[in-house]
């Protein structure tokens, strides 16, 4: 018997920060969408063309707590989850979603990094420097020098 295979990764940035909700069970769960571009030449004209997709992004428990308190739109992430397609019917009228749920999150820059109107970049650049560790955390001195990271605050 052949297994089956259903994994999806996207690298591209956020068009909108992180809502995070939390089910009646008490689950929390963080909804996103990630805009990835493609480029090509057309072959007739040798015209440079491009297209953007959105791809929704549903992050369960600590993943997406983690999502919703450090992403923020025009973030540059990878994310690697499964497909998975809901389906309804919504005033007779069937209707589809395809979504990714993420199993993992990479962040691919820093929150300055982010374009002007992303959440975190404003809110890095205002934080100020890091507070001190308590005794018997581990910590990082930051490449700098002038910066100490804990491991427990590093969501990855």
């Amino acid at each position: 018997m052949a297994k089956s295979f259903n994994q999806a990764i996207v690298m591209g940035n956020l068009t909108r920060d992180p809502e995070l909700r939390t089910t009646p069970g008490g689950q929390s769960v963080a909804s996103f969408a990630v805009a990835t571009n493609r480029s090509w030449q057309d072959g007739s004209t040798g015209e440079r063309k491009e297209a953007v997709e959105y791809h929704e992004i549903v992050a369960w428990g600590k993943l997406g707590e983690l999502a919703a308190q450090y992403l923020g739109k025009g973030r540059k992430v990878m994310v690697v989850g499964r497909l998975q397609t809901q389906s309804w019917e919504k005033d007779g009228v069937k209707r589809q979603r395809t979504e990714i749920v993420a199993s993992d999150i990479n962040f691919l820059d820093r929150p300055g990094d982010a374009p002007a109107g992303g959440a975190e970049g404003a809110a890095a650049a205002a934080s100020g420097p890091a507070p001190k560790a308590k005794s018997g955390d581990v910590v990082v001195e930051d490449l700098d020098g002038d910066e100490q990271v804990n491991l427990d605050d590093i969501p990855f």
